[in-house]
């Protein structure tokens, strides 16, 4: 799990470069990682958008890495809970 998020915030921190560099409307790398954010979860709060050509581009593409990073966290979450789970039930049958 904490592989998994560590790969996110790679990625999500390598995307908000990517769109600082890219979109001239995000001034700060803070602004840049915001619509890395909202562009990756597939909010789109609208408040942020990619304006040129190379920068929409590139959203398709941070579009589909987020859905593989938060799927892949997701998962890892979802694993994690399923083990504890399967550990605490395999405990009790072993005391019967």
């Amino acid at each position: 799990l904490a592989y998994m998020m560590l790969l996110a915030m790679l990625v999500l921190g390598s995307c908000g470069l990517g769109f600082w560099w890219l979109e001239p409307t995000a001034h700060t790398l803070a602004d840049g990682l915001w619509l890395a954010f909202t562009t990756a979860a597939t909010v789109g709060y609208g408040d942020m958008v990619p304006t040129t050509h190379a920068s929409k581009i590139f959203s398709v593409f941070v579009v589909l890495l987020g859905y593989g990073v938060l799927s892949l966290v997701t998962a890892a979450i979802a694993t994690s809970w399923i083990e504890t789970e399967e550990r605490r039930m395999e405990t009790a049958m072993a005391a019967l």
